[in-house]
């Protein structure tokens, strides 16, 4: 993972960054992270080229990006809202986190606040308890300062970024 540029970001969003960089370089397994925010919208990613390719994507095809972060954001975003509904029609309660375990690889969604969603795409050979358990520190130590004003600014970040820079 390519360090993300955090100029003229506010110091929660910097710790954001080095959060999420973090959770990357430090499980085994993890091949991709997105924070997602309550309405679907990417904020974070972990891969610099695909914020790349959703933002080209983005102008190139606005009915859907494929084959980017946007992706992940998208399924991190459905699982999440169906998730919940299933929740709600059981009367379980919230919705803490969602584990999917496939042939050749996991996914996991977790609530981070207000509606906002972490999902980490793993390889098949990930430790799904060391992911989850990761998960669940980066959401402990983000929840608390992923406000409205910082999910917009992250997200006037991704989108205001030229198409090519470095991230």
């Amino acid at each position: 993972m390519t360090a993300p540029s955090t100029f003229g970001l506010s110091s929660e969003a910097r710790n954001l960054h080095w959060l999420l960089t973090n959770l990357v370089e430090e499980v085994p397994g993890i091949q991709s992270v997105a924070v997602v925010s309550s309405d679907g919208l990417l904020l974070l990613s972990s891969d610099a080229a695909h914020n790349d390719e959703a933002r080209q994507a983005r102008e190139t095809r606005p009915s859907g990006p494929r084959g980017s972060a946007a992706d992940l954001a998208t399924i991190v975003s459905g699982i999440g809202s169906l998730t919940i509904g299933a929740a709600k029609l059981m009367e379980f309660g919230g919705v803490r986190h969602t584990m999917i375990a496939m042939d050749e690889g996991s996914l996991f969604v977790m609530s981070i606040s207000d509606g906002s969603l972490l999902g980490v795409h793993g390889s098949a050979a990930c430790d799904m308890s060391v992911v989850a358990y990761h998960m669940a520190l980066f959401v402990g130590r983000a929840g608390h300062v992923l406000t409205p004003e910082l999910r917009s600014e992250l997200r006037k970040s991704l989108e205001s970024e030229p198409t090519g820079s470095v991230r």
